[in-house]
């Protein structure tokens, strides 16, 4: 699995999606304080977004506090531990919202919601159980 993975028939905007999954990786300690993110022109190729999109994605993440780019040399993770709100389980309510706002779009009740959430949890387990 790639560590970024674009949903192209998502109602996330594709730099919404990018971001919040940088959040994701920041927040889980995959990246940690001082790791040099990818290149803006490096992840655009890799994930086949513009240019732009990326950019937009780090000046982003910069205004919340979560990198810090510095010139000619890259961007790299701030030390986010004692920000307000920043946590796995913060970052898993905002996922959690998202997923909810696009169940109801697609007509989908809480119970539907709750079914559909409970099936993939338990065809989840199955794969991890299998050693898929």
């Amino acid at each position: 699995m790639a560590l970024f993975e674009i949903n192209e028939k998502s109602s996330i905007p594709i730099w919404l999606q990018l971001k919040n999954r940088f959040i994701y990786l920041i927040t889980s300690g995959y990246y940690k304080p001082d790791d040099q993110l990818p290149t803006v022109r490096g992840l655009a190729a890799e994930v086949e977004v513009n240019y732009n999109t990326v950019s937009k994605v780090y000046m982003s993440l910069e205004q919340d506090g979560y990198i810090q780019s510095k010139r000619r040399q890259g961007a790299f993770v701030l030390d986010v531990s004692d920000k307000p709100g920043v946590s796995i389980s913060s970052t898993a309510e905002i996922v959690t919202q998202e997923y909810l706002k696009r169940c109801f779009e697609l007509g989908m009740s809480l119970e539907d919601v709750e079914e559909q959430f409970a099936a993939s949890i338990k065809a989840a387990k199955e794969r991890r159980d299998a050693g898929n």
